[in-house]
């Protein structure tokens, strides 16, 4: 069967595992388990701004080693390409003297990689995660799906990692295919559940239900997945009201999802990655790892949906 979005996403042939020094092991152990449950090979990344400065022999002129420079930084990835190999899986270590941000994302489309794993860092005493940081730059700039491994993932050593039910938070517009076209086919190449989560504000709830049942919403959700897919996977709609981050990550949680699908696909980036938004905080507080596409590439799957026959239209007024 076609996959909706381009089959390298679902099932990853190279994945960049983008990496500070020391490496978060959490993070890594994800990273790990994707590439063995894909057959894929692991890229170890990581962007230094630290020089060595050497001086010459003849002229007593010091100068910025850049050779020793990487060979140092190297060196404190050998051990974890060690235990990749060990465990199966091809592993390259590679590193870049740079801004981190740009050189994920470059190194990324160098390398014809599916699938960029990153890490958050821990709230600081600002309460920030994501904002101004690498994760939220490459959330941002890359093309491919990144996946965010938060702090608060309840397994932390991924041993036997399956993915066993898949969680996409819906939107009911046009910016939510290309989420739910990605969810769709993790959960199709998994054998997993798939759960449609479609969150309404209460404010807006006494609206919407004046003139459409919780069964009708669902079977919009229900009608985002092509119907030739529907009998493939175990598909559960859900529309419940509330706050969306709260109820995504109670979701989460309470369904032992494995696997969270979101789209940053507000109008603003900035406003969903801030801490002010439903991405930031569910990336901050997720249970599992989270797979996020950026808008451009919620874009360029939407465009080739919409080209296909039986693209469904979503109703204006949720």
């Amino acid at each position: 069967m076609t996959p909706l979005t381009n089959h390298r996403w679902s099932v990853p042939q190279t994945i960049l595992f983008a990496t500070e020094v020391p490496a978060n092991e959490i993070v890594f152990a994800f990273a790990l388990a994707q590439a063995q449950e894909s057959h894929a090979k692991l890229i170890l990344f990581h962007a230094y701004d630290t020089l060595v400065v050497s001086a010459s022999e003849t002229s007593g002129l010091r100068y910025y080693d850049y050779a020793t420079a990487a060979r140092s930084e190297s060196q404190h990835l050998e051990p974890l390409a060690e235990r990749a190999r060990e465990a199966g899986v091809e592993c390259e270590i590679l590193v870049r003297q740079g801004l981190a941000p740009h050189l994920i994302v470059e190194c990324a489309h160098e390398k014809k990689a599916d699938r960029i794993v990153v890490g958050t860092r821990c709230p600081g005493t600002l309460g920030k995660i994501l904002l101004g940081s690498v994760a939220e730059e490459v959330l941002r700039a890359s093309e491919i799906p990144v996946c965010v491994v938060g702090p608060e993932v309840v397994n932390k050593a991924f041993q036997g990692y399956k993915i066993k039910t898949v969680l996409c938070a819906t939107s009911l517009r046009d910016s939510c295919f290309g989420s739910v076209a990605l969810a769709t086919d993790v959960a199709l190449q998994a054998g997993a559940r798939l759960l449609l989560l479609h969150v309404m504000k209460p404010s807006e709830s006494a609206e919407v239900l004046a003139s459409r049942t919780i069964e009708q919403i669902e079977e919009d959700i229900k009608s985002l997945v092509p119907i030739e897919m529907r009998s493939q996977i175990v598909l559960e709609p859900m529309v419940v009201l509330g706050k969306p981050f709260e109820e995504i990550l109670f979701q989460a949680k309470s369904q032992h999802v494995d696997l969270l699908v979101l789209g940053a696909q507000e109008a603003s980036v900035v406003s969903t990655i801030t801490k002010h938004g439903v991405v930031y905080k569910v990336l901050a507080h997720s249970p599992c790892p989270v797979l996020t596409l950026s808008p451009a590439a919620l874009a360029r799957v939407t465009k080739k949906m919409e080209l296909e026959p039986g693209h469904p239209e979503l109703v204006r007024s949720i």
